[in-house]
């Protein structure tokens, strides 16, 4: 995504619905390289264009999400894709961070294999013929488009990876990692008994709540991956407990 691009999508962001002229009018470009931006950014999920305006995604839509923050979400997604090799095996869980990542994965042309709880995910990367993915079963969360529960646990126990990439709702300095489902959490759990390396993807707003179900505590992670916007108290801690902190 350019710069124009990137601007275009955080004042849709702003603004929520906007006419196609005036963005061609704040951007100094022409109506046709606007409604050119649109369609791209609409392929990628990131925005809705309906009767000459563009506007955001349904909040409740996991789209909605991955367009929040984007430019940050991507650095944070291309620094985590760099730590994958060719050829490897990795687990994803979900998020639009995570979604992110193996975007760029599929788009660097490397062969990777990825297992995930994640519909979405499975989806985003469909037409990258680099890119092999199992999706695991188990009960659906339509919202969140994942797999959670007892049989996503016991499909987990048949495969073991180097690393495991994932995202994360909230942070608290007291325990650790929150999520906002007990159900996700508790298949999170499983996905990291089932995984060598467990590496965050998060931007740093949040670190600033705590969400409601606890996720994973300090020695359950190796790595987070952040923007350079995390509280400086929150590295410390996070190093302290011996978690390497990444800064995209």
């Amino acid at each position: 995504m350019n710069t124009r691009n990137e601007q275009l999508l955080q004042i849709v962001n702003q603004r929520k619905k906007i006419e196609v002229n005036e963005l061609a009018a704040l951007l100094h470009v022409s109506k046709v390289t606007i409604r050119k931006d649109l369609t791209l950014l609409e392929d990628q999920g990131l925005l809705q264009r309906q009767h000459g305006f563009a506007m955001i995604n349904n909040p409740n839509d996991l789209k909605f999400r991955l367009a929040q923050n984007y430019d940050i979400k991507r650095q944070i997604a291309k620094v985590a894709a760099a730590n994958v090799q060719d050829n490897e095996t990795i687990m994803i869980e979900s998020g639009s961070t995570c979604a992110l990542m193996a975007a760029e994965l599929a788009q660097a042309g490397k062969r990777v294999t990825i297992i995930t709880i994640s519909f979405f995910i499975a989806n985003y990367v469909r037409d990258y013929p680099n890119i092999s993915v199992n999706v695991l079963g188990g009960e659906y969360q339509p919202d969140s488009q994942v797999a959670v529960g007892p049989l996503t646990k016991a499909m987990l126990a048949n495969f073991h990876t180097n690393k495991l990439f994932l995202g994360t709702d909230g942070f608290d300095t007291q325990f650790g990692f929150y999520s906002n489902d007990i159900m996700r959490a508790d298949t999170v759990q499983a996905m990291v008994e089932n995984a060598e390396q467990t590496i965050i993807l998060t931007d740093s707003c949040k670190f600033q709540s705590k969400s409601t179900v606890r996720q994973l505590a300090f020695n359950q992670v190796d790595t987070v991956i952040t923007d350079p916007q995390i509280p400086t108290n929150v590295q410390d801690l996070l190093q302290q407990n011996r978690i390497n902190v990444t800064l995209a």
